[in-house]
């Protein structure tokens, strides 16, 4: 099986900062993409940012600008720089593993962890 653990979440008031980093171990394949979703209470859980293993990004017209994806591809590893925060980006942020096993794909999320954006 393959874990993914995220971290780094917390409190922070509008303006600020925070890094996001999640990990993904356990018996992996070959990790394709990664990426952050958020889903805030009351709404559908929704694509942040991603990125393959060749280094492709993708943001949400939301947080364009504001947040950079990154990943260290040895140790299956993605971080999430977030700037310039607001109230509205207040969700648990879940980080997603996508392992490639040379004919089918797998999906592995993690726990989530708690963002607020409060002043």
């Amino acid at each position: 099986q393959v874990q993914v653990v995220e971290s780094g979440g917390g409190l922070v008031q509008p303006g600020g900062s925070l890094r996001l980093s999640c990990a993904a171990s356990g018996r992996i394949f070959s990790i394709y993409a990664m990426g952050w979703y958020r889903q805030a209470p009351g709404n559908q859980r929704e694509l942040v940012a991603e990125i393959t293993s060749d280094g492709i990004t993708n943001y949400a017209v939301a947080v364009k600008g504001r947040f950079t994806i990154s990943r260290d591809n040895a140790k299956n590893t993605v971080y999430l720089q977030m700037n310039s925060l607001k109230p509205e980006d207040t969700a648990v942020y879940y980080c997603n593993a996508v392992d490639y096993s040379g004919a089918l794909y797998y999906t592995y999320w993690g726990q989530g962890t708690q963002v607020s954006v409060s002043s």
